[in-house]
């Protein structure tokens, strides 16, 4: 991690001021302060409640912006000035001033455990635990939820992606299409951290060191008088990068017109390096393709193919035999195209109370809203192959009984036993203590392969896109009883409080 100058981002995007946040998370801060409650200790838990996009499995993202937005976490004079130019419905100033100097000498003294970039997580499990005064780990709530929820959901989508291609690499160009300059910028790194092997955002490739391609668009061939002349001039001005676009009047044409283009560039010693099909039936074409560049000598020159990808597109064109070397997907990858938001939560899940804590449950007619209580962590179990078979949620405040059975939160009937001969890993990581940072972030290529080897551990059935199979993610059986009785003890005292 490192700074450029002007002193504002992380490799990738700016560090966002203190106020990126919502209203109610300074008001009920100020509410803290007023009460006299900043130094309460509790424990906030960012989980999620659902794999995206009907698969099994999710790819953790994002805490590298977690860490800048913590150590640089500071309420600037403009945005002291700001607050306190808000008014309430009185017309009242909303925020006092000795409460706002309490914010301008503010610094972050929290604990922070997380899950490292690339990790496979499931639902209900916490991603980042944080640990501090009440006031200080209600502040990060919008923020973390922010820089975790799309980077995780456009790594997710990515990896889909990559495993539909089935090791073909994947290329992402879908800058013109993100939901701005930012998240561009994020969806470009989370995909590369996601498995894509290069990128066509410029400013990604700078600032996270990824390697960038692309050649030219359809404008090229159009600003010439013929196909032929457009190819021959690229292979003249890009003979390092000479990837023809043959499908800007008839693919079939183009393919032979790259051909011969390519004839001309052997000849001085330079290779034809592909060609890109970015419409019609890419099955049929990829195969015609391939047959006229193997016919005239040109086995290596790759056939790389786009048009608004996703990965059941690309299932689908695996499955009809196309002879497809690279896949360009954008939009669809970029934009989460069919979940646009991972619904990540930020619970509060035990608070000081005296000398121990109290672990309170929101409850919900909804059962995968029923917040999961205590100081939540997660234990992976590994069979001798090295498969990832099951992960325990469990409560660091409370022993385990020992009885090794987790439970589902969202459907208590689900439930399974742990081989007492699986060996287990903590997959938390310290991050912060103290407001201190005692993690090393890894290189974005370090997390990639990370999450590379994080799928391998998965059994097939889990990676498949089509109905995968359930991996046991569940709630450790003390805890999960703990959970019930909480539940049972809320709906007792407001059914008391009624009467």
């Amino acid at each position: 991690m490192s700074d450029t100058s002007g002193g504002s981002p992380l490799p990738g995007y700016p560090v966002p001021p203190a106020t990126m946040t919502d209203l109610y998370e300074l008001t009920m801060a100020a509410g803290y302060w007023k009460l006299g409650r900043t130094t309460e200790r509790a424990i906030f838990t960012l989980s999620f409640r659902q794999a995206p996009f009907g698969g099994g499995f999710t790819v953790a993202a994002g805490l590298e912006g977690v860490v800048a937005f913590i150590e640089r976490f500071r309420f600037s004079a403009d945005e002291l000035a700001h607050l306190e130019g808000l008014r309430g419905s009185d017309d009242k100033p909303l925020f006092e001033p000795a409460f706002l100097a309490y914010l301008a000498d503010l610094r972050l003294g929290v604990d922070v455990d997380a899950v490292p970039e690339g990790t496979v997580v499931f639902p209900h499990e916490p991603l980042v635990r944080v640990t501090g005064s009440l006031l200080e780990a209600q502040l990060l709530e919008t923020a973390l939820l922010n820089l975790v929820n799309f980077p995780t959901l456009a790594a997710t989508k990515a990896a889909h992606v990559t495993l539909a291609a089935g090791g073909a690499p994947v290329l992402e160009f879908g800058l013109r299409r993100a939901q701005g300059p930012d998240g561009g910028l994020t969806a470009s790194r989370s995909a590369y951290l996601g498995g894509c092997f290069a990128t066509s955002n410029v400013l990604a490739g700078r600032l996270f060191d990824i390697p960038v391609r692309g050649t030219h668009a359809h404008s090229w061939v159009l600003s010439f008088a013929s196909e032929q002349e457009a190819f021959d001039a690229w292979a003249d001005v890009m003979p390092g990068n000479a990837v023809m676009l043959v499908d800007t009047y008839d693919s079939v044409e183009g393919v032979a017109n790259a051909i011969d283009t390519g004839k001309r560039m052997r000849e001085r010693g330079h290779r034809l390096a592909g060609i890109r099909l970015d419409s019609g039936d890419l099955a049929y074409l990829s195969n015609r393709a391939r047959e006229m560049l193997d016919a005239d000598g040109f086995e290596e020159t790759q056939i790389i193919a786009s048009n608004d990808l996703d990965p059941e597109t690309i299932e689908s064109l695996q499955a009809q035999g196309a002879r497809i070397d690279v896949w360009g997907v954008g939009t669809k990858l970029v934009t989460c195209y069919d979940q646009p938001a991972l619904g990540g939560v930020y619970k509060l899940t035990a608070i000081q109370d005296g000398e121990g804590w109290r672990t309170p449950v929101k409850v919900s007619s909804d059962t995968a809203k029923i917040t999961v209580p205590g100081r939540l962590g997660v234990r992976r179990f590994y069979d001798a192959d090295g498969t990832a078979r099951a992960d325990m949620i469990w409560d660091e405040l409370n022993e385990l009984d020992g009885s090794r059975v987790i439970v589902d939160p969202a459907d208590s009937h689900h439930r399974m036993t742990v081989d007492a001969a699986w060996a287990h890993k903590e997959v938390l990581v310290p991050v912060f203590r103290g407001g201190e940072r005692v993690y090393t972030l890894p290189a974005l290529a370090e997390a990639r392969d990370h999450a590379r080897h994080e799928l391998g551990t998965l059994h097939p059935g889990i990676l498949r896109q089509l109905r995968p199979h359930w991996y046991p993610a569940g709630l450790e059986w003390s805890l999960h009883r703990r959970r019930e009785s909480l539940i049972e003890a809320a709906l007792e005292a407001e059914a008391t409080a009624v009467a």
